[in-house]
């Protein structure tokens, strides 16, 4: 059975970090309309982006299996990428690059060979295009359910974070998905396609996606640092399915305050409610404000965002549960 290994040496464990990518998240919510694999994992976004269908050149460039170009993917520059500036790199690329690699693409595979043709009488043209796609992806697909994902991302962060602190590495690796392993050496995915690359003292980022779900994806070619993108855990929380109170929860506290408590199983953000619900901001915010004032919510600041989470008397409400249970 083919593998890909990544073999580290042990400067490169210290060297390990966790990252996301907007650009990596934009691509692969397109894919979803050529590659129907993650649709069950994520049917409630699904049926709401069904109709909003990429460009039909963006996705001549995608193959359920098979090589997709790198340019439009671009390597990450830092934990936590903007996707205007990741957009600027994707028309940064050289046309020399781009021509190279949709030369790559199988047109035996492809939705629209011809499509692929034209782009390749002009790559710099295509280039500039493709990042026009994916721009409109952004917006269209991803933008409106960003908080919710983030929140998903940043929370596997955590959850990882810690296991590394209390069992290391190894711990780590092994739980980041079957077909992952850590032989002491060497991060294996298999099966994969026969490849390796030395980590080098570059150390290695972990991605957690969203809409790569259930793929796993080990980036082993230059310009990128040696990269594993792995599917994010919660997968099945994925952009609304929408909380359902209680009829007596919402008879206390009001239906609109009852789905927020209920929703409230994970910490969350103003702005994850507000785009979960359909909800203005202020209006989260007054909601969460009433919530926290009678002992149901407390709040603690995570980065640069405020996330509330139940109380114990909170959780009993919101789950039916006598106190103490």
């Amino acid at each position: 059975m083919s593998a890909t290994r990544l073999v580290a040496g042990s400067g490169d464990l210290l060297l390990c970090r966790f990252a996301a990518s907007p650009l990596w998240e934009t691509v692969h919510a397109a894919r979803v309309f050529v590659d129907p694999r993650s649709r069950p994992y994520m049917r409630p976004w699904w049926e709401q982006v069904r109709d909003r269908h990429p460009s039909p050149e963006l996705l001549s460039l995608y193959a359920r299996h098979g090589y997709t170009p790198d340019f439009f993917i671009q390597p990450l520059s830092g934990g936590a990428p903007r996707i205007e500036d990741q957009l600027d790199a994707v028309r940064a690329t050289p046309p020399a690059q781009v021509e190279a690699e949709l030369r790559r693409v199988d047109l035996s595979r492809s939705t629209s060979p011809d499509a692929v043709r034209a782009m390749l009488a002009d790559p710099e043209a295509a280039r500039d295009r493709i990042a026009g796609h994916l721009a409109d992806a952004w917006q269209r697909l991803v933008l409106p359910w960003w908080p919710r994902v983030r929140e998903l991302i940043d929370a596997d962060i955590e959850y990882r974070s810690r296991v590394l602190a209390a069992r290391g590495l190894g711990e780590v690796i092994d739980g980041l998905h079957e077909r992952i392993r850590w032989t002491g050496q060497a991060i294996v995915i298999e099966p994969g396609p026969k490849q390796e690359r030395e980590l080098g003292g570059e150390g290695l980022i972990l991605m957690p996606s969203a809409f790569g779900w259930p793929i796993v994806t080990a980036v082993v070619d230059r310009p990128w640092q040696p990269t594993l993108i792995y599917p994010v855990r919660g997968i099945g929380e994925l952009l609304g399915g929408r909380a359902t109170a209680s009829a007596p929860l919402a008879r206390l506290l009001g239906r609109t305050r009852a789905l927020i408590l209920t929703d409230l199983a994970d910490p969350a953000s103003t702005a994850a409610l507000a785009a979960r619900h359909g909800l203005a901001a202020s209006t989260v915010s007054a909601h969460l404000t009433a919530l926290e004032g009678a002992g149901l919510l407390t709040r603690r600041r995570h980065g640069h965002e405020v996330r509330y989470r139940r109380t114990p008397l909170g959780r009993a409400l919101a789950e039916g549960l006598m106190p103490g249970e």
